[in-house]
């Protein structure tokens, strides 16, 4: 496997600001931007569709956006070394595979990470900090936060630089902080 040319992480609690600091990051990139939207898009959710909105209206005409809730492996070993992907967000795209089981999830994240390791283009995701609070009451929402805060740390550990963004700050962990040793 090549090396990425950059990989970047981007997280922090909801509200923060870590998608708009990836935007800027995608805009300094100077190569042509490639918005990866994950999110599925229920028209009868009305404040979902706001939120979406929000974000458009925030970005450049001339990116693209792809929707890809589920094969976002596939777009990412599908992306040119010539383009920068911004990926938003991995809490979204783990939330379409929680009717998986835990087997078949450790292949959907395998196949993540060796698509963003063997990767050509540059790549910001965006990820979402879910387990700063209670532990969830019901099974569903324990197994999202677990799933996604495992995966962030995989994706935590091939990327450089890792940002924290919370309450509009944002914090370079790879200069302020020391990597675990990673997961086996």
């Amino acid at each position: 496997m090549t090396s990425v040319k950059h990989l970047i992480l981007v997280t922090g609690p909801a509200r923060s600001g870590k998608s708009e600091w990836a935007e800027t990051l995608a805009m300094r990139s100077g190569k042509p931007v490639i918005y990866v939207a994950t999110a599925h898009v229920d028209p009868n959710d009305l404040e979902w569709l706001a939120r979406i909105e929000q974000h458009q209206q925030r970005r450049p005409r001339e990116w693209t956006t792809l929707q890809v809730p589920l094969t976002l492996a596939a777009t990412i070993r599908a992306s040119q070394n010539s383009s920068c992907l911004l990926v938003d967000s991995l809490g979204t795209w783990v939330a379409n595979f929680l009717d998986q089981d835990d087997e078949s999830w450790e292949r959907t994240c395998q196949e993540l990470l060796e698509s963003l390791q063997s990767s050509i283009s540059d790549a910001i995701l965006v990820a979402e900090e879910t387990g700063w609070g209670v532990v969830p009451a019901y099974p569903l929402g324990r197994m999202f936060r677990d799933r996604l805060g495992g995966l962030v740390r995989r994706v935590g550990a091939i990327a450089n630089p890792v940002y924290l963004v919370t309450a509009g700050h944002v914090l370079n962990l790879s200069h302020l902080g020391t990597p675990l040793p990673k997961l086996s």
